[in-house]
């Protein structure tokens, strides 16, 4: 045996303490959570491929539940250190890329928002920015805010569906998150920043509420709806930037002072 399976039972796991045949059975249930969301992806990609947007983002948003409550779940149950040689950072990446990256663009491809050549040239800049983005080992930062646009494409291609933005303006919102995507420019991540922590979070639930909603409508909400989408949107989008640049005036003032 060359030691790589799981510590037998009452066996010290990496980093110290015992591990029981339950701990690991505990942990790896928790990595089967966070797997089934490739399956919400495979759902989510049938839908899309039938036009039907609806359910295409009902399924994602399960996904996307999932990748939101599995993370702190697993961090409580102490997953890596009950299991290290699972590695659930590169099982979280694997489904995100899917759900976050290459289902919005085939639904943005499909949907025909972004029309003709630019749809090509949209998806390519979605997908391919992403990948490299996913290889940044700086992508996180010392307080858990992202560095760069978060390829949360999802978020975006939803926005256009319930906005029904003209193809350029469209267009355009792509190509500034693809660049942003390399800048260091800090953006929130809701469950995991500490700062603003409760407010981040509210919004954040504002923000699925109002898009349940338009999913109701079949994306034609009620005006208000489309309002709150766009200002929670946004709230998500600036929030990691404007504390970002408000420590900075922040220290310059300490210096000065």
């Amino acid at each position: 045996m060359d030691g790589s399976g799981p510590p037998a039972e009452g066996e010290e796991a990496e980093g110290g303490g015992r591990v029981s045949r339950f701990d690991e059975w505990r942990a790896f249930s928790i990595h089967l959570l966070t797997a089934s969301g490739a399956f919400w992806a495979f759902l989510s990609i049938i839908a899309a491929a039938e036009h039907n947007w609806w359910k295409m983002f009902a399924w994602l948003g399960v996904a996307l539940f999932v990748d939101a409550i599995d993370g702190p779940i697993a961090r409580k149950a102490e997953v890596r250190r009950v299991l290290p040689n699972w590695s659930g950072d590169v099982l979280d990446q694997i489904i995100d890329y899917t759900t976050y990256v290459i289902i919005p663009a085939f639904a943005l491809y499909q949907s025909g928002i972004i029309g003709g050549t630019l749809s090509f040239i949209a998806a390519a800049l979605i997908v391919i920015t992403s990948a490299i983005y996913y290889a940044d080992t700086r992508m996180k930062t010392d307080d858990y805010f992202f560095r760069g646009f978060p390829v949360a494409w999802n978020m975006v291609v939803f926005t256009f569906f319930a906005l029904q933005p003209s193809s350029v303006t469209a267009f355009l919102f792509v190509a500034f998150c693809a660049v942003a995507t390399f800048l260091p420019i800090k953006f929130v991540h809701p469950t995991r920043v500490k700062r603003l922590r409760g407010l981040t979070l509210g919004v954040t639930a504002v923000w699925a509420v109002l898009s349940t909603i338009a999913i109701f409508y079949d994306f034609d909400p009620p005006a208000w709806a489309t309002t709150g989408i766009v200002l929670t949107g946004l709230y998500l989008l600036a929030i990691g930037a404007v504390l970002q640049f408000a420590d900075r005036i922040g220290a310059k003032g300490r210096k000065i002072g």
